[in-house]
């Protein structure tokens, strides 16, 4: 997309939503090549015009892809009336770019969460069909035993009567507080916690650590987040 209204470009790229850019251009705010222009209606060239806001320049990019490390006790939501969301903790000018949580982690779930506006590779990235690999870490009340990976392995029978599709269920430690990895390929609602469940073990702490073969930066604290690479975003795309 080379070609778009100047007002269009800005609020795409977070300046502010669509009526607040408009009164920036018109308060005279917003410079192309040089020379400030009060309509918000022009059209620019996003490859080669430069513009200017408040005398910083704009780098159009079409599409965001965002890293966090979700902490416990946010929901995976673009808004909620009540509760706190993935997206109140980013800044105002990434959140008014439309971006959305690819997937959801539980309210008290830690772990790599992808946020992006890129709707296409979302879908892609959650379809069924495509079988991303989604690694966690869990820490499960009871021993865990090679008989509960074969479990895993052929699929387990949810209370629901869904049968899970195989999985696997590597173990770190086995103790009173067991310590495992789980692999699944699909997402079904508390998917992990319900899995355990059906093998009589209660999931105490679950974290995501790796989508397809994109891993979680461990330098991110919980909470924290930062823009993926170039290389990293192609990580994502060779996965599906």
């Amino acid at each position: 997309m080379a070609k778009m209204r100047l007002d269009k470009l800005l609020s795409n790229m977070g300046i502010g939503t669509r009526k607040e850019v408009k009164k920036y251009i018109k308060d005279g705010l917003v410079e192309v090549n040089g020379e400030i222009v009060l309509d918000p209606s022009k059209t620019v060239d996003t490859e080669k015009d430069e513009v200017l806001f408040d005398g910083e320049k704009v780098e159009y990019k079409e599409f965001i892809y965002v890293m966090m490390n979700k902490p416990q006790g946010v929901i995976s939501a673009t808004h909620d009336k009540s509760e706190e969301t993935v997206i109140d903790l980013l800044p105002e000018e990434i959140a008014l770019r439309k971006v959305f949580p690819v997937g959801r982690l539980d309210k008290d779930t830690e772990g790599l969460l992808i946020i992006t506006n890129d709707g296409e590779l979302a879908h892609k990235l959650l379809s069924p069909k495509k079988k991303v690999v989604k690694k966690y870490y869990a820490e499960v009340l009871g021993k865990i035993t090679e008989k509960d990976a074969e479990k895993f392995k052929e699929g387990v029978i949810l209370e629901d009567g869904y049968r899970t599709m195989p999985s696997q269920l590597e173990i770190i430690e086995s103790s009173d507080i067991s310590k495992v990895y789980v692999y699944l390929t699909e997402g079904k609602y508390h998917q992990v916690k319900r899995m355990f469940e059906a093998i009589g073990k209660k999931v105490l702490y679950l974290k995501r650590l790796c989508m397809g073969k994109l891993q979680l930066d461990e330098n991110l604290e919980p909470g924290e987040w930062r823009e993926l690479t170039e290389e990293e975003v192609n990580l994502l795309k060779e996965t599906i």
